[in-house]
């Protein structure tokens, strides 16, 4: 927990990350006897996700590679408690293998997914879409960290973005941590572009790092609906939660490295936004995309 480890962010997400071998009394049940600390006092969305690909690529044939993972956020967890993987082997082809896997704590479960793991094939059809034009080096941009770091000891959240992030975050368009983007609302549009990497380097295997991508993009996924709804991550009584995250791997990733999300939300209604992203390479190279959705409720009017 805070101020009591003394790893690095990015290293203790790794050892966070890096499940042990399966229980003695369930042949695919692995344990997580920790977790990431987030102001929330909830497990983080991410965390079980990039876990979750972790659990289920332990289980499949060897040179496979996660292609894809769909999961549904059933309840929160809580962060003092272990969370358990029961992996479920749905099927193993020739080429690709699928698994379900079910996150749970003492009340029962908090995230069920499907993870597809794929034989990388040079066969079929390929193209994509090129990464946008003109856009600015992350070297002159300012990261989250160097932003948030005046208010960290007012804000666990600002606390969390300076010193406890295992990420280096840097926004193309004006961060919504702090406040509300008034150009985007004006504009109707929540389009968004950030940089990211890790804030270190780990050697780790590419297993790992498409597990982490799935864990870093979670922490970006939610502000293209709040930058369109004219809201912030500070906005007064506003509530949140991911509930439910899809992504698509299709080419190998270090996240090490730089790379761009381009992220856009074609609509919200009922408290419900969905938010979608393309993930390109610092060479241009679009290596995944990913989908969410997310509940965000602010008060009425004079509440």
């Amino acid at each position: 927990m805070p101020g009591t480890d003394t790893k690095t962010p990015l290293e203790r997400l790794v050892k966070v990350l890096e499940l042990g071998e399966p229980s003695a009394y369930r042949s695919h049940t692995y344990v997580n006897g920790e977790s990431l600390y987030f102001p929330t006092g909830r497990v983080y969305g991410g965390q079980v996700i990039a876990q979750s690909v972790i659990a289920a690529g332990k289980t499949v044939p060897e040179g496979r590679l996660p292609h894809s993972i769909h999961g549904y956020f059933v309840a929160a967890g809580d962060i003092h408690q272990d969370v358990l993987f029961d992996v479920e082997n749905l099927r193993d082809g020739r080429s690709f293998s699928a698994r379900r896997v079910n996150a749970t704590q003492a009340d029962g479960t908090i995230l069920t997914a499907i993870a597809s793991f794929q034989i990388p094939d040079q066969v079929g059809v390929e193209f994509a879409d090129p990464i946008p034009e003109g856009i600015p080096d992350p070297e002159g941009l300012r990261s989250a960290k160097e932003l948030m770091a005046p208010f960290a000891e007012q804000s666990p959240f600002a606390q969390y973005y300076a010193t406890k992030s295992p990420f280096d975050i840097r926004h193309v368009t004006p961060s919504i941590l702090l406040g509300v983007d008034k150009h985007a609302v004006l504009e109707d549009t929540g389009r968004q572009m950030v940089w990211m990497r890790t804030d270190g380097k780990a050697e780790v295997s590419q297993m790992m790092n498409r597990a982490m991508l799935a864990l870093g993009c979670d922490q970006i996924m939610m502000e293209p609906v709040l930058r369109r709804a004219g809201l912030s991550m500070s906005t007064p009584g506003i509530s949140y939660a991911s509930l439910d995250h899809s992504m698509w791997w299709y080419r190998d990733v270090d996240m090490s490295q730089w790379h761009l999300y381009v992220q856009d939300t074609p609509t919200a209604a009922h408290g419900r936004g969905l938010s979608q992203a393309k993930v390109y390479s610092r060479d241009g190279v679009l290596v995944a995309a990913m989908a969410q959705e997310a509940m965000i409720r602010v008060p009425e009017a004079g509440e």
